[in-house]
């Protein structure tokens, strides 16, 4: 049972994210962040609801759509906002932008452009994490449309052989990128394909926070345990298009506006906690005020900041070793 203070941050993590993303949308059609940008409101309760089961030291590979996963594993959404703005002070020094935010110190190992990119880093840090006996974890994002690649396919594979302390989170919101999951994946369901190489996998309702916590609780027990890894694929939904900008003609008629009345998990998470009484919409009510000013607060200082200098434009690129 989720204490009340578990439920409160849960829900702070996911208004943190869809106000975010909602400014970033913003601020991008008004011509201040530079790039390409791919929002994950809609899809806030599977990031949250999964590391909230991580600690810092845990890892997670993310996606081109990976704002949520960053600021639901616990990075600066002030230095975050100021790297998607390619600002000096961004996290990675205004050098990776919206599709490359990494924060090593927090176990983000990345956002990722790579379509399918995710796995194979996250199995990499997971092999660490059983080679030096650490007892961390490593958790990767797929969409629907990354699912299909070999080089995700590979990375069940070796994190089955070797049992791995890796958990595989697929992030099913019906497209990959224009096309529609219903025919783009084959076998029309991605936990049974991952439950093919020989893990437990597991299909939720990615719009319930509580149905994907109660997943990831039991994926990340097994991984912590030596019991190997885990998949689980989490229906949810994409509020935008596959990036700011796009018209989304292959949407149906009406197909918004039912998915935000009927499918928004921030929605569903509040009448559930409110009907149930465990907690109340006053509570909730001063976190969107909380986090409205640091949201504010995050783009003032993000415009404030200068640009990367040119002196730096080789540094950070290379790694010594």
């Amino acid at each position: 049972m989720l204490q009340k203070e578990q439920l409160l941050n849960a829900y702070r993590t996911m208004r943190t994210i869809r106000q975010f993303e909602e400014r970033v949308t913003v601020e991008f059609e008004q011509g201040g962040i530079p790039g390409f940008v791919h929002v994950y409101d809609g899809q806030e309760a599977v990031a949250t609801g999964a590391c909230m089961h991580l600690t810092k030291d845990d890892y997670v590979g993310s996606t081109h759509r990976g704002h949520g996963h960053c600021i639901a594993k616990g990075c600066d959404i002030k230095g975050m906002m100021a790297e998607i703005m390619g600002r000096a002070t961004g996290l990675c020094r205004g050098k990776g932008g919206s599709m490359h935010i990494a924060d090593i110190d927090q176990g983000m190992l990345g956002a990722n452009a790579i379509v399918g990119g995710a796995p194979p880093l996250a199995i990499g840090a997971a092999l660490s994490a059983k080679t030096l006996g650490t007892n961390n974890v490593s958790l990767s994002f797929t969409g629907d449309g990354g699912s299909n690649q070999g080089t995700v396919f590979e990375s069940m594979n070796l994190a089955v052989v070797l049992q791995l302390p890796a958990i595989f989170m697929y992030e099913n919101n019906g497209y990959g990128e224009h096309t529609g999951a219903a025919y783009a994946v084959g076998c029309g369901d991605i936990a049974g394909r991952a439950e093919a190489f020989g893990m437990p996998a597991l299909r939720v309702d990615g719009l319930d926070f509580f149905a994907v916590y109660a997943a990831m609780q039991e994926a990340v027990e097994r991984a912590r345990s030596g019991g190997g890894p885990t998949a689980i694929e989490a229906s949810a939904v994409r509020f935008n298009g596959h990036f700011i900008g796009d018209p989304q003609l292959y949407r149906g008629e009406g197909e918004l506006e039912r998915l935000r009345r009927d499918s928004d998990c921030l929605k569903i998470f509040t009448k559930r906690v409110i009907s149930e009484k465990l907690l109340k919409k006053s509570q909730l009510n001063a976190i969107d005020r909380e986090v409205a000013t640091l949201i504010d607060s995050a783009v003032e200082e993000g415009f404030a900041a200068p640009f990367p200098a040119e002196s730096e434009l080789l540094t950070d690129v290379y790694s010594n070793y």
